[in-house]
């Protein structure tokens, strides 16, 4: 079982890199990262060239009670871009890690195009 694991783990490392060897994040534009696990979902918004995160929501912040279904990304994917707009980021880049573009990861995408930001 742990070769298993390792292995999925090396692939999604893999898949990751060939989408960050494309993507990259600048003051201007930002790169919009979501990180999926089982339980939760993350987004951040990051300015690559400075190393800095500008903006972060997740399901997992003290006082949120979303849970990480397709109702609960759409309200992260509204968050993060409320408080974008707070530091007026209005254009990013996404970055969908490892995952694939479907599901809870396109949810948090849409709900964010359709509070405005663009990419």
């Amino acid at each position: 079982m742990d070769k298993k694991i390792k292995k999925l783990n090396a692939l999604r490392q893999r898949r990751k890199q060939r989408v960050r060897s494309r993507i990259s994040g600048t003051e201007e534009r930002p790169r919009l990262s979501v990180f999926r696990s089982s339980k939760h979902i993350f987004a951040q918004v990051i300015d690559d060239k400075a190393g800095k995160t500008l903006v972060s929501a997740s399901t997992f912040e003290k006082g949120s009670r979303l849970s990480a279904n397709i109702p609960g990304c759409e309200a992260i994917g509204k968050v993060i871009a409320e408080r974008c707009q707070a530091k007026n980021i209005t254009t990013i880049v996404f970055d969908k890690n490892a995952s694939l573009y479907h599901g809870r990861v396109k949810a948090l995408a849409d709900s964010a195009r359709a509070n405005g930001l663009k990419f």
